[in-house]
């Protein structure tokens, strides 16, 4: 006989008894009301619309729902809280895999549960949308020069892993008055609500641009390979890297991907050897995250413009891909500064000022 309430105040009720107030709450209540029901062999509940706040309460202490409901919210609002982790990937030199790495990296992500968005930063090559087989129809410049939203900048490739091209946007940076920046780092923040975890992908080598954007993240993985030039190269780029005036060690995080090597063992014997000579000289901690074997499968991925990760995730390299994703999604953070990405472009357009 009650009357029919609506739908936000019966969500409301079940929240009150839940515990838990948070913005979006209302939308996972509602979605999760009838699987929970379900669930608990209790169809009656998944008819939201016809329970009073108090049945609501009544119920949901019962059955225990607020229980389940306080951890389905948990676990879908947590990103509402939340700025999107940064993670810089970068090289010595090209050719390394740099760009396979990041794609494959953020497939992995992505199946572990993350959301994940890519920013080709290598405006000079367009190896991200090459791999994705997908053209991006705007780039970051559309929104620097035409208003333009960033989420609509967004180009979604396999799994729904987004990218986003920065074309000429980079180089147009150092021209951005003050009211141009401020409309940017608002337009960037927006990408923290998207993704859990924003890959940037920067350029190889050793470049006023590369450098800056090493310096305003915070968690770098550097891609090297066992060819000594690769090695060198990359000592050169840490080297200048512990000179920028902006470098902080307290700060800085470096991780390194051995790629293209034939053993684990081959992979730690590459770490050991460039981290040696950077304990004598730098003054920067190298820590080693994993390798990436050589493999048939991913070369024949990478001419085929699909990840290995997809095309054949029993190779090895996918199989290592793995590894170094759930490294990186469970692993030791702590530290790594968590300003998401609208703070870590407001520190790179502050360096370049």
């Amino acid at each position: 006989g009650n009357p029919t309430p609506r739908i936000a105040e019966c969500t409301a009720g079940l929240i009150n008894s839940v515990g838990l107030q948070n913005p979006g709450v209302e939308k996972v209540v509602s979605e999760e009301l009838p699987r929970l029901a379900t669930h608990y062999k209790k169809p009656v509940i998944a008819n939201i619309s016809g329970f009073s706040i108090e049945e609501y309460a009544e119920c949901a202490a019962r059955m225990d729902q607020a229980e389940q409901l306080r951890n389905v919210i948990k676990k879908r609002t947590k990103s509402l809280a939340q700025d999107a982790r940064v993670i810089v990937v970068t090289s010595g030199k090209g050719g390394v895999g740099k760009s396979n790495i990041s794609i494959n990296l953020a497939i992995q992500l992505k199946m572990l549960g993350s959301r994940v968005l890519i920013f080709d930063a290598d405006f000079g090559l367009a190896n991200i949308e090459v791999m994705f087989g997908k053209l991006p129809k705007y780039t970051l410049a559309d929104v620097i020069y035409q208003g333009m939203p960033m989420k609509d900048i967004i180009t979604w490739g396999p799994m729904d892993v987004g990218f986003i091209s920065a074309g000429s946007g980079i180089a147009g940076l150092n021209n951005l008055n003050k009211e141009s920046i401020h409309y940017l780092i608002k337009n960037l923040s927006d990408l923290d609500s998207i993704a859990d975890i924003i890959i940037i992908d920067t350029g190889a080598g050793i470049s006023n641009t590369v450098l800056e954007f090493l310096v305003s993240g915070g968690e770098i993985l550097l891609v090297t390979t066992p060819d000594p030039s690769s090695i060198t190269d990359s000592y050169s780029l840490l080297k200048v890297l512990c000179r920028h005036p902006h470098y902080q060690k307290e700060n800085t995080f470096v991780k390194l991907i051995a790629n293209q090597v034939e053993t684990l063992e081959e992979g730690e014997q590459l770490y050991n050897k460039l981290n040696s000579v950077i304990k004598k000289y730098l003054d920067l901690q190298l820590d080693y995250l994993g390798m990436i074997p050589l493999d048939s499968q991913l070369s024949k991925a990478v001419l085929q413009q699909n990840p290995v990760s997809l095309q054949s995730p029993n190779a090895k390299s996918s199989r290592a891909f793995q590894t170094l994703a759930e490294k990186i999604a469970f692993g030791q953070a702590s530290g790594i500064k968590k300003g998401g990405i609208k703070e870590f472009f407001a520190q790179f357009l502050n360096i370049k000022s």
